[in-house]
């Protein structure tokens, strides 16, 4: 069975701070989810379809500091200064039925297979050593939920949708090439950039208000001004 885009990551400085963004550009209040107390992180999470949801994270501070480098890269200070700017779309996730088989055949680092824990739910995760996002969040952790069914199917329906992600680089069979080693590259569309054009994604999502595009953290360099790394969004 093929990977499938499992959810999107959104970084921000407070959950305070993430929820309020979410509800400002997508109109919904996005429900709190819980603690990883291996990470030192805390989330809220919503649904965005069969298999697929959105996940707001930031830094627990009323909990110890984890013994290794938080996920997602945000104990990098480079991040750290884009969240507490604002919010930033940080990567993407993919879940695998056989994690360690995934690692196995890609033909870059996944990370290590890591068990981690919230509530009742357990599942496997790539993580790198260092915490860092893969290919500066282009390329996809990868999870193994130890579960039946999708954990999104217990979330809360706010009739948001993942309409689809597209990744802009200008090495495109680079990134190509790394994604079908992961048997994922069917499920983005990717786009190529002139050489001297930063790379980034762009997840489209549904929302009773139209179509909200979220802009990676990379992104912030393209152009002049606020531009990257925020939630923007469209009507049709």
């Amino acid at each position: 069975m093929q990977p499938r885009i499992d959810h999107l990551v959104i970084g921000a400085d407070s959950l305070t701070q993430g929820v309020d963004y979410v509800r400002n550009l997508m109109g919904v209040d996005i429900p709190y989810g819980g603690e990883h107390i291996k990470m030192g992180t805390h989330n809220h999470l919503m649904k965005l379809g069969d298999g697929v949801f959105l996940e707001v994270i930031a830094i627990n501070r009323h909990v110890q500091q984890p013994e290794r480098p938080r996920w997602y890269g945000l104990d990098d200070p480079f991040i750290r200064q884009k969240i507490k700017r604002q919010p930033t779309f940080l990567t993407w996730v993919i879940n695998t039925h056989d994690i360690d088989g995934l690692i196995r055949q890609a033909i870059f680092s996944l990370g290590e297979s890591t068990l981690i824990n919230r509530g009742s739910l357990s599942w496997n995760f790539g993580l790198p050593k260092d915490g860092r996002l893969l290919a500066g969040g282009l390329l996809p952790y990868a999870i193994e939920w130890h579960s039946d069914k999708h954990p999104s199917e217990n979330m809360t329906d706010l009739g948001c949708s993942l309409h689809s992600l597209e990744i802009y680089h200008p090495y495109p069979f680079w990134l190509q090439a790394a994604l079908e080693s992961i048997d994922s590259f069917q499920l983005v569309k990717v786009i190529a950039l002139p050489e001297n054009e930063t790379p980034y994604i762009v997840a489209c999502i549904c929302t009773q208000q139209g179509i909200t595009k979220l802009y990676s953290h990379t992104a912030f360099n393209r152009v002049a001004g606020d531009f990257g790394g925020s939630l923007k969004k469209y009507y049709d």
